[in-house]
């Protein structure tokens, strides 16, 4: 489901959104979801969006949370903690087709 969440994304990322920030601690149980999404998810995202900045930041004990910036500096978060690598998936998802 993760998996066609992402295909459906495809290259559409740029058209709502000028950026998108994953924050995730490395060794946390609360952010095993938003690690699984990246290894599994991250490479087609950046090859369907090459020149789109979709940044990782790893931090020892953050909480998980998914940023996206819009026009204008406009930001916009969600918190991907305890969630699985599906539901970050639907999180982005979310994120990108909304207008804030």
């Amino acid at each position: 489901m993760a998996a066609a969440a992402v295909r459906t994304l495809g290259s559409s990322l740029g058209k709502n959104i000028r950026e998108v920030r994953l924050h995730l601690c490395q060794t946390s149980a609360a952010s095993k979801g938003a690690r699984d999404f990246v290894e599994q998810h991250y490479v087609s995202l950046k090859k369907a969006n090459p020149d789109f900045p979709f940044l990782i930041r790893e931090c020892s004990g953050v909480p998980a949370r998914l940023w996206a910036r819009y026009d204008l500096g406009r930001e916009q978060s969600v918190s991907v903690d305890n969630m699985s690598a599906e539901q970050v998936a639907g999180a982005l998802k979310t994120l990108v087709q909304s207008k804030p």
